[in-house]
């Protein structure tokens, strides 16, 4: 049986260290955490004290991290994931969970990936409100642009929560109708006489497709856009090639591949948040169900 008298603080001391630690200012974890500098000073100075060890070396300008500390972190790190779980298992159907919720994703994404889930999110939890950004562009989380943010490449900044997420392939698609016009090709050379549908960066388009020994020029694409669904409808009505996730594609019976050689692109998918994902129990319950809808 474990000896509880040995681990004698609590919680709230635990979490102070955790956010101050990844924070890293005692100003920065007591806005994360609403609390005032002071308090939060005292809870950090307790749990040090419970432990008998000094987590925090104090300078003029910085809170460093002791040996002992940086050794103690990753269980503190696993206590508040811990706590966490505790709270959305605890809360359940309830309609407790409220606030306002911000969710940036990509056109494409928030089209054809979130619908369901957000079906899933209104039972759970009714009485959030939650709005989404659907743009190309990306959202500063540190900025309070958005508290969640789906991505296709890893963020670089450190202090930002990141988990990735199963990768989405796409390949070249095309309308039945438009190949039974144009022929369907069976070399690259029949692919580079060929009409595209352009979405978004033309200099990274014609990049993928050079990567692949598909030499096209802007010649090839006589529509852009960047709206991955207004590309998707000019595929259908027969405007030219383009490339789709496949499990897109495969919801639209008038769509086929049109070149079974062309190899699979691979995109990377990361669900994004920041720091507050470890002491705001909207935001984690939000996180957690797209997670589990995206993460298969």
């Amino acid at each position: 049986m474990m000896e509880w008298q040995k681990s004698a603080f609590d919680w709230n001391q635990a979490r102070a260290f955790l956010v101050t630690a990844e924070e890293g200012s005692l100003s920065a974890a007591a806005r994360a955490l609403g609390l005032t500098q002071p308090t939060l000073s005292r809870q950090v100075a307790g749990i040090e004290e419970a432990l008998g060890v000094t987590l925090f070396e104090r300078t003029s300008r910085a809170l460093l991290l002791t040996q002992a500390g940086t050794e103690l972190l990753e269980y503190f790190r696993t206590m508040g994931d811990a706590a966490n779980r505790i709270s959305v298992a605890a809360t359940g159907q309830s309609q407790d969970v409220t606030g306002h919720v911000v969710i940036a994703a990509t056109n494409g994404m928030a089209t054809f990936y979130l619908p369901p889930i957000l079906k899933q999110l209104r039972t759970r939890a009714p009485e959030l409100h939650i709005e989404i950004i659907a743009s190309n562009e990306l959202s500063d989380l540190r900025r309070r642009e958005a508290d969640i943010a789906i991505r296709h490449a890893r963020p670089q900044d450190e202090n930002l929560f990141a988990k990735r997420l199963r990768d989405t392939t796409g390949r070249l698609f095309a309308s039945t109708a438009y190949l039974d016009e144009v022929g369907r090709p069976t070399t690259t050379s029949d692919l580079e006489a060929m009409q595209f549908v352009g979405f978004d960066h033309p200099e990274q388009r014609l990049g993928i497709m050079a990567s692949r020994g598909i030499n096209l020029t802007t010649a090839n694409f006589n529509f852009d856009t960047s709206s991955v669904t207004v590309s998707l409808e000019l595929m259908r009505q027969g405007f030219g090639l383009g490339i789709l996730p496949d499990d897109v594609a495969e919801t639209y019976p008038e769509l086929e591949s049109a070149f079974p050689a062309f190899e699979p692109l691979q995109v990377e998918t990361w669900l994004v948040a920041h720091r507050e994902l470890r002491t705001s129990l909207r935001i984690r319950l939000v996180f957690d169900l797209l997670s589990e809808g995206l993460g298969n």
